[in-house]
């Protein structure tokens, strides 16, 4: 297919049973917004099976990496979660998505709320050096049910703060905030039920959130985005459709 390029695996990284991470090399052709996803697969009986994939590396890498979960019946990522490096996979030559900056309104604050794999495009946005020019603080929160689940702690929490290039303006501006459910943690609960408590808030010391200086990007599960849509809403907060700027966005590409 002419929209399809065939990349090669070049790292794979198991968080846990349920989790997994890769990389694979990237067409020099490629060019996407951070915050973007495409599709991405795998030759199943002879023909491509593809699947919505948000890219957690930046667009300026040399690579691309994704963030899936492992289904055990599930048509793509029951075969994807064996991958190793030199294995083949299509990656689709055109990108799409709304969780770009472009489609905000200026703000001061940068709310990124995900969970499970929905962290993914946020990893790229945390690497983007326009994101802490056009913010004072950026906020990164992953609600996850087990402490295993919480991907990238070390790269955001020591590598990201020891970039050459913007590393100082992520130890000033990036605060990140993981919660579990399932077990203790030093934060716990559903991210929801902290906004709604005001306790996200408090424990990142920053004021709750309002429509005139925060604004939210959202990556979740289906039911996630529902309910962290309907807080804000009820806060005056407005979704940004059809590429308008407004106050929040949200995306809804998931790997099945």
């Amino acid at each position: 297919m002419a929209s399809l390029s065939t990349q090669n695996v070049t790292e794979v990284h198991h968080w846990n049973d349920s989790m997994f991470s890769f990389k694979t090399t990237r067409d020099r052709s490629l060019r996407f917004e951070n915050g973007h996803f495409l599709m991405l697969g795998m030759e199943v009986e002879g023909r491509p099976l593809m699947r919505a994939y948000s890219i957690a590396s930046p667009n300026y890498g040399e690579e691309l990496e994704f963030l899936s979960i492992k289904v055990v019946d599930g048509p793509l990522t029951s075969r994807l979660q064996n991958i190793e490096v030199g294995d083949e996979l299509f990656v689709s030559s055109k990108t799409t998505g709304t969780l770009v900056a472009d489609h905000l309104l200026d703000g001061r604050n940068l709310f990124l709320i995900s969970t499970g794999t929905g962290l993914a495009p946020f990893i790229s946005i945390i690497q983007d050096p326009s994101i802490y020019e056009k913010f004072d603080r950026v906020i990164l929160t992953h609600g996850v049910r087990y402490v295993s689940e919480l991907a990238y702690q070390q790269f955001i929490n020591e590598h990201l703060p020891a970039n050459t290039f913007f590393g100082d303006e992520v130890k000033e501006k990036l605060i990140y905030y993981p919660t579990v459910t399932r077990e203790e943690f030093v934060n716990q609960g559903r991210l929801t039920d902290l906004m709604s408590s005001g306790k996200l808030f408090t424990d990142t010391g920053v004021e709750k959130a309002d429509p005139q200086h925060d604004r939210f990007m959202i990556c979740g599960s289906p039911s996630m985005l529902k309910d962290t849509c309907e807080i804000l809403d009820r806060w005056g907060f407005e979704e940004s459709l059809r590429g308008i700027k407004a106050h929040y966005v949200i995306e809804r590409a998931f790997v099945e």
